[in-house]
């Protein structure tokens, strides 16, 4: 009987179209095909084995028995995944991976004996349709494989195959020096036979791939290591055909055991996307930086009057939410949900996310494009036409607007990126009008949105409550560090959303605060929220607390060096979607940072910010 695994459990692979979750007991138990946003043929993560599963693991342990995981890694810096298994007669190593697609997409594991003899036993369990249809498993041309609808999978391998119970399953030896590759492809039911590749070619390419990539990085500062893996992360949530990226590669993992927060992150947040081009741009990676803004001309430039805050991952706007009945979610926590009906709010943050990643391509030296231009003096007139309004905020409540002062600080954050750019001869606008609105805005923020009985800005206007996205005040350049009301901002903010291990809540959510976000239920500690909190406490001359802090954080990661989107300091156990490309922003972020500010030489203010990033 296959235990019930931690999130923290899984390991990713991946060939930058989609991805799959795969346990440490040898079993994938996400996979979306084609596509990161494609309904699900291995769905066991937010169910049971019976919604689709693979498992392949010494025959010792496949009930329960005293085979044990010896070690589990990547391979260097790439997104080729190995399990070392030891069992009483003997150890043998699974290597995971998806190659980068030129044609149909694959897993391929390979199985290899490094002492004595293993029995080895896989288990393929499609179910396509996210769990709920039962495929048609026969012989085609000699190869087995498993059709339902428009889904045909085929599973090729040396070793002899059987149908049993409704699952593909092979029962091997290996011997040392001995090895057996498993190729699993997708193609339409209706298309031809996709090709069997030479597995242990793919393998050399597609760690060539990752090395070739990752030689890329421009960061040699301190916890490297932590950076790089952070990187492979948030490439692997990119859709490489558009330069779209994934929030998530998973929907419905909860924030809360048992809770109904649950939410399908597989779409291309504009506020998600835009900060992670910003990491990358501050590692070095321009290409990623062309791609998106080509994605974005493509989603958003035919109408950049109804800005939705999110799209699919090739520019679609239709993204209903649903729920699938069928699955009883990850650990009973329902609903499942495919589909954001998030997508429909308006959130007046997204234009500062979004012009700040155009201004910082400009500045790392992404050549200027006509097109992204006018794109970008279409969204400033908008924008300078409905920043006044309430909206739901960069948390996407569902609840009633309201004047959110992150929203407003982030509208400040697009004119002024764009006065900096019209004033460097990059665009051409009406300048001192610009000048007029950002002066505006900044006067009602610090007029309306703070309180000066407290020393501190609140969530919003007149709100009682703080909210960790006040943190990025002085990261942005809204106010100076040394400003008195940025410093009691961070300390009503620690002394308010805090754990007793300083990590950071994004706002309250618990006693008299519950359902103020529209919602029932509680959550974690959201990651992203504890790097502000280290950029924070840094900038406002911290150092020793920001790393400390930092270290805290890093240690939070899988043994693999992966963060979901919130942690339970309770319960010691990640929570939320996983991998969270904004987590792996905030390490990215925060090392870059603290290198800035830990160098001999500080950099200005603003050299720090682009620097790290920001």
């Amino acid at each position: 009987m296959k235990r019930l695994p931690r999130i923290e459990q899984y390991g990713l692979i991946g060939d930058m179209q989609t991805s799959a979750h795969v346990c440490d007991d040898g079993s994938i138990d996400w996979l979306c095909l084609p596509r990161f946003d494609s309904p699900a043929p291995f769905a066991g993560l937010l169910g049971t084995p019976k919604h689709g599963a693979w498992r392949i693991t010494p025959a010792a342990t496949y009930d329960g028995g005293s085979g044990t995981v010896a070690e589990r890694r990547y391979v260097g810096d790439s997104l080729v995944l190995e399990t070392v298994w030891t069992t009483p007669s003997g150890s043998t190593k699974v290597t995971d991976f998806m190659p980068p697609r030129d044609g149909a997409p694959q897993v391929i594991r390979i199985v290899e004996g490094l002492v004595g003899e293993v029995a080895m036993v896989s288990t393929l369990r499609a179910r396509p349709g996210y769990g709920r249809v039962s495929p048609w498993i026969h012989e085609l041309g000699g190869r087995l494989i498993a059709e339902a609808g428009g889904d045909a999978l085929w599973l090729d391998t040396a070793t002899e195959q059987s149908e049993k119970d409704g699952a593909i399953v092979s029962s091997f030896t290996v011997t040392e020096g001995e090895s057996v590759a498993f190729v699993l492809s997708w193609g339409p039911s209706h298309g031809a036979a996709p090709e069997i590749p030479d597995p242990e070619a793919a393998l050399a390419e597609t760690l060539a791939f990752w090395e070739g990539w990752t030689s890329q990085c421009t960061y040699n500062g301190p916890h490297r290591e932590a950076v790089i893996r952070s990187l492979i992360t948030l490439k692997a949530m990119t859709y490489a055909p558009s330069g779209g990226i994934v929030a998530a590669p998973t929907t419905s993992l909860p924030e809360e055991i048992g809770g109904g927060r649950n939410w399908d992150y597989r779409y291309t947040w504009l506020r998600d996307a835009s900060t992670t081009l910003a990491s990358l741009l501050g590692t070095g990676y321009r290409q990623e930086a062309e791609a998106w803004r080509r994605w974005l001309l493509r989603a958003v430039a035919g109408d950049p009057e109804n800005l939705q805050i999110m799209y699919g991952i090739t520019g679609e706007r239709d993204l209903q939410e649903r729920e699938l009945e069928w699955l009883p979610g990850y650990e009973n926590s329902a609903p499942v949900r495919v589909g954001n009906g998030a997508a429909d709010q308006l959130q007046l943050d997204v234009y500062g996310y979004v012009i700040e990643t155009l201004y910082l391509a400009h500045q790392s030296g992404v050549a200027r494009c006509s097109d992204s231009a006018v794109l970008h003096q279409r969204l400033i007139e908008h924008l300078a036409e409905r920043w006044q309004m309430p909206d739901e905020g960069i948390w996407e409540v569902r609840g009633e607007r309201r004047h959110f002062v992150h929203s407003k600080v982030m509208a400040w954050v697009a004119i002024d990126r764009t006065i900096r750019l019209v004033e460097a001869g990059a665009l051409d606008a009406d300048l001192f009008a610009l000048m007029e609105l950002r002066d505006a805005i900044h006067h009602e923020v610090c007029s309306r949105g703070f309180d000066p009985v407290r020393n501190t800005f609140t969530q919003s206007y007149g709100s009682q409550e703080v909210d960790a996205a006040l943190l990025l005040i002085p990261r942005v350049g809204f106010l100076p560090p040394d400003d008195p009301r940025v410093r009691g901002t961070v300390d009503a903010v620690r002394q308010q959303l805090s754990t007793s291990e300083g990590l950071v809540r994004r706002y309250p959510t618990a006693g008299d605060h519950v359902g103020l976000d529209g919602l029932d239920g509680d959550e974690g500690a959201f990651l992203l929220c504890s790097f502000w909190m280290v950029d924070a406490l840094a900038l406002t001359g911290r150092l020793e607390e920001a790393h400390a802090l930092f270290d805290r954080l890093l240690s939070l990661r899988t043994g693999l060096g992966l963060l979901a989107e919130e942690y339970d300091p309770a319960t010691g156990r990640q929570l939320g979607n996983f991998p969270q490309a904004y987590s792996h922003i905030g390490v990215i972020g925060s090392a870059l940072l603290l290198q800035q500010l830990d160098s001999e030489a500080p950099a200005t203010n603003a050299d720090v910010l682009l620097a790290a990033g920001v």
